[in-house]
């Protein structure tokens, strides 16, 4: 393991896993590894498929138990489920069936303090607003998802994580196969929220994209290497992540054979 699996380059840790083990029923994805995301910085985490970045998410948001391990949330156990936390997950295609607006979906994101009857008020309606202001979707506020393309509807999905109260953002691969204008919006919020010393952790099977974190997490049923960039992404830690999936190309560069690349033992896809 990388020396600076624990490091945390800004001083402070939004998150702190010690000795974690993440588990779909008897199956870990995720064994007895620790780790620390840095606070006002953006983490991303980087794999082969099933190397357990969107478990790691899930748990981050208080949906998986660690078992054994602990987790630690913004001073907080992760799964008391107060954590103020904003877990976007990937767009789910059942979303574009749905028979609601995208101002309705991003106004959903404000129903969790107040419960459905609940009445919204000013700063409700003026944390919606902010959120499709910065994703580019106020033109698109009256449209059905089922009206949207894939980029529109990941972007809506990002703005509902945005209206929402906390100061951690989870993505879950949050520009994958997105058309160039959708990825560029997504990857300036990410921005923005580092900018106004907010946490971002996102998860992403790209290298290039991993390479633009403060903070990344390289993981294949484990965390393999932590730290900067430039110390994390190195031949031997890719090789140790994934394997023979690995391809130079003429110019020197590392590109990942994603037809190719491994599933640590009894993984789940993510």
């Amino acid at each position: 393991m990388n020396e600076s699996c624990g490091a945390d380059p800004i001083g402070r840790s939004a998150v702190v896993g010690e000795r974690v083990t993440l588990s779909y029923g008897s199956r870990a994805a995720i064994k007895d590894t620790s780790f620390a995301f840095p606070a006002g910085a953006v983490t991303t985490l980087v794999g082969p498929n099933g190397s357990g970045k969107s478990t790691l998410l899930h748990a981050t948001a208080g949906l998986i138990p660690p078992r054994p391990g602990s987790l630690t949330v913004l001073g907080r156990p992760a799964e008391s489920g107060r954590t103020r936390v904003r877990y976007v997950p990937q767009v789910s295609h059942v979303n574009e069936r749905l028979p609601v607006t995208v101002k309705e979906v991003v106004t959903m994101a404000r129903y969790a303090g107040r419960g459905l009857l609940g009445r919204l008020g000013r700063g409700d309606r003026t944390a919606v607003s902010d959120a499709l202001e910065r994703l580019a979707l106020s033109d698109l506020s009256t449209r059905h998802l089922r009206e949207l393309s894939g980029g529109e509807r990941q972007r809506v999905a990002v703005a509902q994580g945005l209206a929402q109260d906390g100061e951690l953002l989870l993505l879950d691969e949050p520009v994958t196969g997105l058309d160039l204008p959708s990825a560029a919006r997504i990857r300036a919020v990410i921005a923005e929220e580092r900018s106004a010393g907010r946490t971002v952790v996102f998860s992403t099977h790209d290298l290039a994209e991993a390479a633009s974190g403060d903070h990344v997490v390289l993981l294949a049923g484990r965390v393999v290497a932590a730290g900067v960039p430039s110390d994390v992404l190195t031949t031997a830690n890719l090789s140790a992540a994934y394997g023979g999936a690995l391809l130079r190309t003429a110019d020197g560069a590392l590109l990942v054979d994603q037809h190719h690349s491994h599933q640590p033992t009894g993984d789940r896809p993510g």
